[in-house]
């Protein structure tokens, strides 16, 4: 299941100076004047980075992925599908979504090495529903979109009987239900993780730093980690109804053959995640939380993360959050978050993307500032890396902030060239034109120089 947490790169209009929120710094910006939306921009050719750890790690991480639910019920048995996958789509599927779905099967057949095909039969194994999100929050409020074993239709959800997945041994139909109603970015990072889930593993985990088996939601399209993952899954070793211990005696074999150079790397070893700050930090980020039990959350996985003596991720992920829940009443306070959460994330291999996020926050508050030549050193490192991960919609973000840092800077025809480039990437990301000049709209009241003495 795909979470539906608070977008990790907006809410960039409260790094207003002066004190000013969103709504006001949103009223006294002069918004550019596009006259006509370009082309949606897509991504072509993917470039997954392959996995950079230990294959001892990703061993370990294959097991608890294999053999747990997210919500931390062990599952007895291990389970995929014993033949050819047949996929059918059915709803209402917008055409971005059928495009991201050819890309998304073609990745699964040439990278993880999983024979699986569209066809339109109704016997197919697995169903994916095309359906509003209002659709979907009705059965599972938390969720943007989620999947289900045994049913074809959504209307079955709740009198299906057979749904428990410490039940299966063997995968033969299962369901996969995504909204149509949303940015075609959020349709495909659907698709990407539920389909993954219905073909491999059913568990997240906050540890993984190059995944999208991952609540964070920092990785949008499967990367090299997954793809090994679930070419691993569907090893001749390895078959439907094997223990945990019998597939950890196979394992090992699987990823030497596999990839053979994580024998070479040294492991990390990073500890469980304790459920405690699991659950704070799904408090802090989920959705139909007030503003100050967010921040009581937010404070409290921070908290659990200091007593842990954490240095990884997680713990800038907690600074991050944190941050995140203050920018709209103290700035200054959020600003250091941020900077305390880069600083973790420089000492993290594998972390490039989240310090584009990360970027993204800081470089607000510097477009804010009137500081161009500061926003744009933050920005530039960041913009190939997350072109390279697919995230149109942080993509956009930061070209959109870099507009406003060229502006401050004086190179006004690059940043009306810059900014141009960055609403085909905002028209995938963000979807409808209207979300595309509000988000166009928040950026731009960052900037000093559009204020009101401007």
């Amino acid at each position: 299941m795909r979470r539906s947490i608070l977008p990790l790169c907006l809410m960039l209009g409260a790094c207003a100076p002066g004190g000013t929120g969103p709504d006001t710094a949103a009223t006294r910006a002069a918004p550019p004047q596009i006259s006509a939306m370009p082309p949606m921009r897509v991504f072509s050719t993917p470039s997954p980075m392959p996995p950079q750890r230990s294959n001892r790690d990703i061993a370990r991480d294959f097991l608890d992925l294999a053999f747990e639910l997210e919500s931390g019920r062990r599952l007895p048995y291990f389970s995929r599908f014993e033949e050819p996958v047949l996929l059918r789509v059915t709803g209402a599927p917008p055409p971005s979504m059928m495009a991201d779905l050819d890309r998304l099967l073609q990745r699964l057949r040439s990278e993880a090495g999983i024979d699986i095909r569209l066809v339109r039969d109704a016997s197919a194994n697995i169903t994916i529903e095309a359906v509003t999100r209002d659709d979907i929050r009705r059965h599972l409020p938390t969720a943007a979109c989620f999947v289900v074993p045994n049913i074809s239709r959504l209307d079955q959800y709740r009198s299906a009987r057979g749904t428990d997945w410490t039940r299966i041994t063997r995968r033969e139909k299962i369901a996969i239900f995504v909204p149509n109603d949303t940015s075609p970015q959020e349709i495909r990072d659907c698709l990407h993780e539920e389909l993954a889930q219905a073909l491999g593993p059913l568990n997240d985990l906050y540890r993984l730093t190059d995944s999208v088996f991952n609540d964070d939601n920092v990785h949008a399209v499967l990367t090299g980690f997954d793809m090994l993952v679930l070419r691993a899954y569907y090893a001749p070793e390895l078959q439907s109804g094997m223990t945990l211990s019998q597939v950890a005696d196979r394992l090992p074999a699987i990823l030497s053959r596999l990839n053979p150079d994580g024998d070479r790397m040294p492991p990390r070893y990073l500890e469980a995640t304790p459920r405690a700050w699991i659950e704070a930090i799904q408090t802090a980020l989920g959705p139909d939380i007030r503003g100050p039990a967010r921040r009581a959350a937010a404070h409290e996985a921070l908290r659990i993360a200091q007593g842990l003596g954490w240095t990884d991720h997680r713990r800038a992920f907690s600074h991050f959050a944190l941050g995140r829940l203050t920018q709209a009443i103290d700035p200054g306070v959020a600003q250091e978050q941020f900077l305390r959460a880069d600083r973790l994330y420089q000492r993290v291999p594998g972390a490039g993307l989240h310090r584009a996020f990360t970027a993204a926050q800081l470089a607000g508050y510097a477009v804010a500032r009137g500081d161009g030549a500061t926003a744009l050193d933050l920005l530039d490192p960041h913009l190939g890396i997350v072109e390279r991960h697919e995230n149109a919609a942080l993509l956009a973000t930061l070209q959109m902030l870099r507009a406003e840092a060229l502006e401050l800077s004086g190179r006004v025809s690059e940043a009306r060239a810059v900014r141009l480039d960055s609403l085909g990437w905002a028209r995938y990301g963000y979807g409808a034109d209207w979300a595309v000049r509000a988000k166009l709209r928040d950026i731009g009241a960052l900037n000093p120089l559009k204020g009101p003495n401007g």
